[in-house]
């Protein structure tokens, strides 16, 4: 078996999602996408392609490090986040070669059901507690929310109760037994941290994310040290060494994403390494259908998975639903807020090749937003 064919799409309302079809008409599908960045990962997969066609599919873990290693200039999001989708997409056309789910692949599963959460609250969080309800009437048993919307460099008294205040109003409505993830994105630096986390950890978030900027890592010991919340960290972290520092910081989960982390094949030694750190694994998935079938195909063979992100009904996603590109919805449907074991073969579910094709006549360029302080200056989003 021999790859034929590579092609990419452009797909609303921010995805770029890969097909890789064989010689003998198995197809994978992989989600290679850097949010506002997808035409450049775009190219980055139509150059490594180069390599891949004529390869065979089943030597996923040559080809990885081929895709990773092969270029003397190595890492960063976007080549990583090209090599994640194909990665995906080999392991996908693994899978049905077998005829085993990858999860089976990877060692079998040691759990039936994986735990999800959803967001509330949107960019600048607002109406959380109504929006937190209809989590809770949905059967979610967590959600995560922004801690806030742009912050100023040391926060006023009103900045830090406002934090206080929309997470006081969430927990109101979920109550003890519920899970709340407040994800600072990297908004807050070292002095908003010193503020808001002490008055924070009465409410006990479930984690505090990206208290400050990955580039600001070397504060992780002290933020960890200074708080009984647990801390997480990943999403913008592409590779095991990347993660070694704030694991040695004493980070309690980690939140390497499918789609940006080299895929499924370095997800799972990145997972590996928190376990000999005894941090958790709760992958970043605020993508589409393929990257959360990845994803979930992780969660299902790791032992030290805590909880999926999922990106059904988030505010990114106007117009276009992740459901939108499949056949069937079925594997993604929630129980008691949780997705059971897929068990079909591969990534566990079935692209609507049409419908793909379709949105790619109409393809977006989807940009993040800019913001700016008050006085003009470069606010974080």
């Amino acid at each position: 078996m021999k790859i034929e064919r590579i092609e990419t799409f452009l797909v609303a309302p921010r995805w770029l999602f890969c097909r890789v079809e064989t010689d003998d008409g198995l197809v994978g599908w992989g989600e290679p996408v850097v949010e506002g960045r997808a035409e450049v990962v775009r190219s980055a997969v139509e150059v490594l392609s180069e390599y891949l066609i004529g390869a065979d599919p089943l030597r996923i873990e040559q080809h990885w490090q081929v895709l990773t290693k092969g270029g003397f200039y190595r890492g960063g999001p976007i080549l990583s986040s090209a090599v994640a989708g194909l990665d995906q997409a080999l392991w996908d056309i693994a899978g049905q070669a077998y005829g085993a789910p990858v999860h089976a692949l990877l060692g079998g599963p040691v759990r039936d059901r994986v735990r999800i959460y959803s967001w509330i609250g949107g960019d600048e969080p607002g109406e959380v507690a109504d929006a937190a309800a209809a989590q809770v009437a949905a059967g979610l048993t967590g959600v995560k929310m922004n801690a806030c919307g742009r912050l100023s460099p040391i926060p006023t008294s009103a900045e830090v109760d406002a934090v206080i205040g929309r997470v006081a109003a969430a927990r109101e409505v979920l109550g003890p037994d519920r899970d709340i993830a407040v994800d600072f994105h990297g908004r807050a630096g070292m002095a908003a941290v010193r503020r808001i986390l002490p008055e924070l950890a009465a409410l006990r978030p479930f984690f505090v994310e990206e208290p400050v900027l990955p580039d600001q890592a070397h504060h992780l010991p002290d933020i960890v040290a200074s708080t009984p919340i647990p801390v997480a960290t990943g999403e913008r972290l592409y590779g095991r060494s990347e993660f070694l520092g704030p694991l040695q910081a004493g980070v309690a989960v980690v939140q390497p994403d499918l789609s940006h982390a080299g895929g499924i094949s370095e997800v799972r030694r990145i997972a590996a390494l928190a376990e000999t750190y005894g941090a958790l694994l709760a992958p970043h998935c605020p993508l589409g259908p393929i990257s959360l079938a990845a994803s979930l195909q992780v969660a299902f063979a790791t032992p030290n998975f805590l909880i999926q992100e999922q990106s059904i009904g988030i505010h990114y996603n106007a117009g276009s639903e992740l459901l939108d590109y499949l056949v069937d919805p079925e594997p993604f449907r929630f129980v008691d807020g949780h997705i059971a074991r897929l068990d079909r073969p591969g990534l566990g579910i079935t692209v609507d090749e049409a419908a793909v094709r379709k949105a790619a006549q109409t393809p977006h360029a989807w940009r993040n937003p800019v913001w700016q302080h008050a006085d003009g200056s470069f606010a974080e989003w």
